[in-house]
């Protein structure tokens, strides 16, 4: 009987110790190695078998010979680890989970134009890249502020100052590679213009996020959502979030105010969402200049509108009213803001009794 002498099999080692991100990652590297020195171990043991066959075969009587197997056995147990390998792999890559945001709260970074989707005739959809594919993990509710990448562009005029804006970006948080705004463009509006001007392949300088609202789902059994013109972004925001949660069981109504029905950004959105869950959201659109046959409110948004869709104040904190819009409108609604602080309530909604912890401004 002849004896094999072991090899000195890599895999026989001590595994050295090595940085492990997680202790997901670290079972899951042992699970591996494990798999993979008992596949060397059955071709050792195949090997060992069949060269003992050949040495009986020729110690004895002739015999007919028999193609060797062992090919068939080293090319299973190849497979098999090759098998399990692509199993790990695929198990290990979808354990890893996005746990911090490309964006930076204390600093702006750079981020190229992806591309730009043209909107309305004032209005565009400005997606950028996200280095990696990964999400921006946006808290909800959340906005960022953004700036030229250049220096020397987009000052303001008197005090030689970089000028930065807030936007609260459209895409979900969970989103991958991508961060989409929508921005209109104002006659008086140097940042809005300068965005426009931006072509794909440019960067722009965004920091954040800048925390709003902390949303909870179900926190609220009515929900108002009151916006006028570009000031629809961050309401969009909690609505996308809310709705495509399967536990959620508030029941949100949007009041949209614009100007003309061409200046209603994201009606399709909004009509989707609504036919999607009729039993959670209803749209208002209240139109300044209403097109003939316009069968929405017309005018601004009064008393009239808001005690005919809001829920009432009486239901205390089961209710909540979000507002964000033009300052004047805001003012008229809601009393004005002091500058980033909520400032007191004030307009159509304390007329009618709401309270300063039933109603956010944005």
């Amino acid at each position: 009987m002849i004896l094999l002498s072991k090899a000195p099999y890599e895999s026989d080692a001590i595994p050295r110790l090595r940085p492990w991100e997680s202790r997901a990652e670290q079972r899951t590297w042992v699970f591996h190695e494990s798999l993979r020195q008992k596949n060397m171990l059955s071709i050792r043991f195949l090997a060992s078998r069949s060269l003992s066959a050949g040495v009986r075969r020729y110690a004895t009587a002739a015999a007919p010979q028999k193609p060797s197997n062992l090919p068939f056995y080293l090319l299973g147990a190849g497979t098999a680890g090759a098998a399990g390998y692509y199993y790990l792999s695929a198990t290990e890559k979808a354990v890893v989970k996005q746990e911090k945001s490309p964006l930076d709260p204390e600093n702006f970074k750079d981020f190229k134009l992806k591309r730009i989707e043209p909107y309305n005739h004032n209005t565009a959809k400005f997606i950028f890249e996200l280095p990696d594919n990964e999400a921006s993990l946006l808290p909800i509710s959340s906005c960022v502020v953004v700036k030229s990448s250049d220096p020397d562009a987009l000052k303001d005029p008197k005090s030689g100052k970089p000028i930065i804006r807030p936007y609260t970006p459209v895409s979900p948080s969970d989103a991958k590679g991508e961060l989409a705004f929508i921005v209109k463009k104002y006659d008086s509006g140097n940042a809005s213009k300068y965005i426009h001007d931006l072509k794909e392949g440019d960067t722009l300088a965004i920091k954040g996020p800048i925390p709003k609202w902390p949303y909870k789902i179900n926190e609220f059994d009515e929900v108002a959502l009151i916006g006028g013109g570009s000031g629809i972004t961050p309401l969009y925001q909690i609505l996308e979030h809310a709705l495509k949660d399967k536990t959620n069981k508030t029941r949100f109504k949007l009041i949209f105010a614009n100007v003309t029905e061409a200046d209603i950004l994201l009606r399709e959105e909004f009509d989707a969402m609504r036919k999607q869950h009729p039993d959670k959201l209803d749209v208002v659109y209240v139109l300044d200049k209403p097109p003939a046959g316009w069968q929405g409110p017309s005018g601004y948004v009064n008393a009239e509108v808001i005690k005919k869709h809001v829920a009432p104040p009486t239901l205390n904190e089961k209710v909540k009213v979000f507002i964000c819009g033009p300052p004047g409108q805001v003012a008229a609604i809601a009393g004005k803001k002091a500058g980033m602080k909520q400032g007191e309530l004030g307009g159509i909604l304390k007329e009618l009794g709401y309270t300063e912890d039933q109603v956010y401004k944005f």
